[in-house]
């Protein structure tokens, strides 16, 4: 295999994909009728075409690709498997919902495909340069969708906040690695590592690395700089809003996890308490914040924001019992998350969805099998045992104890007590509220399915899932070492 053919091979899913939005593009420029749905189930199989070329496709020489731009390990291919559930499962539930609300256009399914191109390319990158390509691959493609409702206000200033945000974000990460190729002399992970140790440069490299991290946080919507997470939740589109709960977020957490203990695991003194406080703010942010909340989206933004503090404990920590940590953490999360969207996606009435929590007042009278779902999901984002998120926090509280951060362990523990209220508040108006208006059955198999797969998962998933995820964890952690 020449290197060309083994470069190709590495990336072969985002290749794929790649091409194959730019075929669907054209198709559904050419079409005289617009056939969303069609388009919408062939990005779907799509997806699962780069999901099976992800597992059984292996270039023979893993070291170098594209030069050291990419890398072709177990920890790429992990981060990649859960961006595209997410976003397969986000893809069919949004056709009956565009429909409905007269958005069934063909850009939708070719945006989501062209983001997880992106996603594919952050999870994999190895280079300052290639982490911003796919990063801006990814925005780009987000902030359209968030503002895909052009006829709604919501949607188009949620669009507006992200870009602008978005940008004031990528010329921080901008800043940052321009100031560590700098001081340093490359853009290349191992080597700026290499050069790191030596402490030669390290006021300059450690202040590039500062506005770097803030750059990524940005991404993965951790405080204090989660601003633009409740408006583009709540303003985008339900299925959007899905999306971006799920797959981008799990992308930009592996990157996140990838830059820090590649490129400067010889520093990690000095980025360990930046990590720290923006974990320990997030937390606190998400939980206290989520608490006035009205609206389920903005709730579930704030619950997001919330859930990286979580994961961050594992970053933290700083080993590889950390890392697996997060990845075990985010799998769970995916899995709640989505289900937890198809629940809200139910919510809707004859006259327009509903997405305040009031809404669901006396849900277990008039629907009881979705009241089950939401309340098996709102336990585990609680962290209610025996339920799936239960282990995930376990995963991170024990990396974070291990390596010595009581602190911020407790911290997560006590903030996870809080958000513990909100969840129930859900709970209590499902449960003991006066019923309302019945919710309309119209929102496709899709989401019905989602949400029961989901909700039943979260309760056999101590079974089923934890054991294989952790091992796959393992694995994908290890070979960061």
């Amino acid at each position: 295999m020449s290197v060309l053919q083994n470069d190709i091979t590495a990336l072969a899913p985002e290749v794929f994909l790649a091409i194959c939005s730019m075929v669907l593009l054209l198709v559904g420029v050419s079409l005289k009728v617009d056939r969303m749905r069609e388009i919408n189930l062939v990005a779907t199989l799509m997806l699962v075409v780069a999901f099976a070329i992800t597992i059984f496709v292996k270039p023979e020489d893993t070291t170098a690709v594209f030069g050291g731009a990419f890398a072709a390990d177990a920890f790429g291919d992990l981060g990649r498997g859960l961006v595209y559930v997410g976003a397969i499962v986000a893809l069919l539930m949004s056709g009956r919902f565009f429909h409905r609300e007269g958005l069934g256009r063909f850009e939708y399914p070719v945006l989501v495909l062209l983001s997880v191109v992106g996603m594919g390319l952050m999870v994999t990158a190895t280079d300052l340069i290639s982490l911003y390509m796919g990063i801006e691959l990814q925005s780009l493609s987000l902030y359209i969708m968030a503002a895909f409702n052009r006829n709604s206000r919501r949607s188009t200033e949620a669009g507006l906040k992200y870009f602008v945000l978005g940008a004031l974000s990528s010329g921080l990460l901008l800043y940052g690695s321009s100031l560590i190729y700098g001081f340093t002399g490359t853009t290349n992970f191992t080597e700026i590592s290499v050069a790191a140790a030596t402490n030669e440069y390290s006021t300059g490299l450690v202040f590039g690395l500062v506005f770097l991290i803030a750059g990524l946080a940005f991404k993965v919507s951790g405080a204090p700089f989660h601003m633009w997470t409740p408006d583009v939740y709540e303003g985008s589109p339900t299925p959007v809003t899905a999306f971006f709960a799920a797959a981008p977020k799990v992308a930009a957490m592996f990157l996140f996890v990838r830059v820090m203990m590649e490129a400067f695991p010889t520093i990690i003194d000095q980025w360990q308490p930046v990590i720290w406080l923006i974990a320990a703010l997030s937390m606190i942010v998400g939980s206290i914040s989520a608490l006035m909340q009205t609206n389920i989206k903005r709730l579930m933004a704030y619950s997001s924001i919330g859930h990286v503090g979580y994961a961050l404990i594992g970053l933290a920590a700083g080993t590889a019992t950390g890392v697996q940590g997060v990845i075990v953490y985010l799998g769970i999360y995916v899995l709640m998350t989505l289900g937890t969207f198809a629940c809200i996606l139910s919510m809707r009435r004859p006259e327009g969805m509903a997405e305040n929590i009031d809404d669901l007042a006396g849900l277990s009278q008039n629907q009881p099998g979705l009241a089950l779902a939401f309340s098996a999901l709102m336990f585990s984002l609680a962290g209610i045992p025996p339920l799936l998120g239960f282990f995930g926090k376990l995963a991170v509280f024990s990396a974070g104890v291990e390596s010595g951060l009581y602190i911020l362990t407790v911290i997560g523990v006590l903030t996870s007590v809080i958000s513990t209220y909100y969840y129930l508040r859900v709970l209590v108006t499902i449960w003991f509220s006066e019923p309302t208006t019945v919710f309309a059955k119209d929102h496709g198999p899709a989401v019905t399915l989602t949400a029961s797969v989901s909700a039943l998962l979260i309760v056999v998933g101590l079974v089923v899932i934890l054991q294989p995820l952790t091992r796959l964890a393992a694995v994908a952690a290890q070979s960061l070492f």
